[in-house]
């Protein structure tokens, strides 16, 4: 079996992480079949014709704090700070996003301290000890006036369902600060790959044991009796036979604009305005040094290539019935399924890439 390749499904973090530690780790021949005409995946990253780099497929902000990890990958670029501001449009007015105590005071009208805020907070929160979906979490965190500002409407456009029908996960990610961190996310690690996510996935491919083919479909290729690990999605390498699983799709617009910058910060959310539900700027994350800009319009969408997997019971009791099949695709055809779409779940870039290197652990224990 050791002079056979194994293929891996998907040119994404998944697939190139455990391409790059199978080639240079095991010494073995893959074989990496991605169905798009670039690597990366959905963190795909390329010059707008302006000269401004810019994110295909949304906006990507690395973070972690697994400082392995970190180092792993910085053998395939070096960081630039992430500067991953976020603001919410109200009326016209940005407030600070996530919420903290700029954001309640600005909201309110009012002076705060941490203990203020606390206590402005147990006044409008609703009283809900076991919250059971996203509206009822939201509510028991903020109360209704915050829910309906800064959360109602936007899930109601990101998601196309209203948030009670949706798993408390899917608003549960969001904290709500008693200081005035102003930063989206608290990891200890915020960064950026200095040269882009593009030039790191490559740096990391590029060994002579893996053979990359693009713009191919695996199905059409034969794999013969070779280990095989697949990132797609779990319902279309099944053929769809219990149905498809829900997805949520994005639809992006990108302008550009003969100005250095166009908003203060690298997004700006837009829970009650427009039909799209943000605004991204990425020189405020790259901080590439250019005359123009480009700004993306993001989009929800119920058609397209799948982002997000939508968190309902109906849903993942639909992919347990797929998670069983896989498990024994697994044990029976040496066939591996890791990543956001394969696993059905919402992942960051940290997850992905320690479930893809934990994967990798299990692989290599029976190998050697």
């Amino acid at each position: 079996m050791k002079n056979k390749p194994i293929f891996i499904v998907g040119a994404g973090l998944s697939g190139c992480v455990l391409a790059e530690r199978i080639a240079s780790i095991l010494n073995r021949k893959v074989i990496l079949v991605e169905k798009r005409s670039h690597i990366a995946g959905n963190c795909y990253d390329h010059t707008a014709e302006n000269g401004v780099l810019v994110h295909k497929y949304g906006p990507h902000y690395f973070r972690t704090n697994n400082e392995e990890l970190l180092t792993y990958l910085s053998a395939f670029t070096s960081w630039i700070p992430g500067d991953y501001i976020v603001k919410s449009s109200l009326k016209g007015d940005l407030y600070d996003f996530p919420i903290n105590l700029n954001t309640l005071e600005q909201f309110f009208q009012c002076s705060l301290d941490a203990e203020g805020a606390k206590s402005l907070l147990e006044k409008q929160r609703k009283n809900i000890p076991n919250p059971n979906n996203s509206e009822e979490w939201v509510l028991s965190q903020v109360g209704k006036k915050l829910y309906e500002a800064f959360f109602l409407n936007y899930t109601l456009k990101q998601w196309d369902q209203h948030p009670r029908k949706l798993d408390k996960s899917v608003c549960g990610r969001i904290p709500v600060r008693l200081n005035r961190d102003n930063r989206y996310v608290e990891h200890r690690f915020q960064l950026m790959p200095a040269n882009g996510y593009t030039v790191m996935v490559n740096n990391m491919i590029s060994h002579p044991n893996i053979q990359l083919i693009l713009d191919t479909d695996f199905q059409e290729m034969d794999v013969g009796s070779s280990m095989v690990i697949y990132t797609g999605p779990i319902d279309q390498y099944f053929n769809y036979c219990y149905g498809r699983l829900p997805w949520r799709s994005l639809r992006f617009e990108f302008t550009p604009f003969e100005k250095e910058y166009c908003q203060p910060c690298v997004q700006v959310n837009y829970p009650n305005e427009h039909a799209y539900t943000r605004t991204v700027e990425f020189k405020h994350v790259t901080k590439q040094m250019h005359p123009h800009t480009v700004v993306c319009y993001e989009y929800p969408s119920s058609d397209g290539s799948p982002y997000y997997p939508v968190p309902t019971n109906d849903s993942q009791a639909l992919y347990e019935k797929y998670k069983k099949l896989a498990d024994k695709e697994t044990l029976w055809n040496d066939v591996y399924f890791t990543g956001r779409l394969a696993e059905y779940r919402y992942l960051n870039m940290d997850e992905v890439i320690e479930r893809a290197l934990n994967l990798f652990e299990r692989i290599k224990s029976r190998e050697i």
